[in-house]
């Protein structure tokens, strides 16, 4: 911004820990000349996403970059995280878009190649389950406790999908239970870093989609926050 870019931040204050820091961390960005905006009533905005835009042989180019982790450099040196960072414009259209949403409070805005919530991944583990035996599911995340969620993966394990969860934290799922969970597998991964990526995969060969992005299964992220997967 003190070199003449236009510089527009979405800064959540709510962060466990960490109001007074952002509190500050927004006062200085004003100061700077950016333009801070603070998210709206009702939601938390959780999302991790950057979007680069400027003008390059008379067109409007995009880099965007989307992560699983934090922009905060103590916790980037103890977590592992996945981040995208792309040039593909058609990504960088639906940031833009996410973008303008955020700044006119709009939740219901749509996307190509985003996911975002409070819409959920379940209609991507529909397509699994329409797939009975030959529907694959991975997904690793911090904790499972959404029951919608819940209730889908029993239904993809009873259609014959095979699950398999990596879940750091607290998981409300009980695998290998006849009837309902056979098919599901459930792990965690300790470390010497703290297991922090949110990725999701469905389907398998040349048929798989992979995202990564920043919410758990959890009630809270699918139906009360604002977060972005790629």
């Amino acid at each position: 911004a003190e070199n003449g870019k236009e510089v527009t931040v979405l800064i959540e204050l709510r962060a466990r820990f960490d109001e007074q820091n952002n509190i500050d961390w927004s006062e200085r960005l004003e100061e700077a000349g950016c333009r801070v905006i603070y998210g709206f009533d009702g939601y938390k905005v959780h999302s991790k996403i950057c979007l680069i835009t400027y003008r390059s042989r008379g067109e409007i180019q995009y880099i965007t970059q989307i992560g699983t982790g934090n922009y905060n450099e103590k916790t980037a040196a103890m977590y592992t995280d996945l981040s995208l960072m792309t040039a593909n414009s058609a990504i960088g259209k639906d940031a833009a878009e996410f973008f303008k949403n955020m700044s006119i409070g709009n939740l219901a805005g749509q996307y190509d190649y985003l996911i975002v919530s409070p819409t959920s991944l379940l209609y991507l583990m529909d397509e699994e389950i329409k797939k009975g035996s030959n529907g694959r599911i991975i997904m690793k995340m911090n904790s499972v406790t959404d029951v919608d969620f819940i209730q889908k993966v029993s239904e993809a394990s009873r259609s014959g999908v095979k699950v398999d969860l990596i879940v750091r934290g607290i998981c409300c799922i009980l695998p290998g239970v006849t009837g309902y969970t056979e098919n599901v597998r459930v792990m965690s991964v300790v470390g010497r870093y703290l297991e922090h990526p949110r990725i999701f995969s469905f389907g398998s060969g040349n048929d798989q989609k992979i995202y990564i992005g920043s919410a758990d299964m959890m009630t809270r992220n699918t139906e009360k926050r604002v977060e972005v997967a790629a």
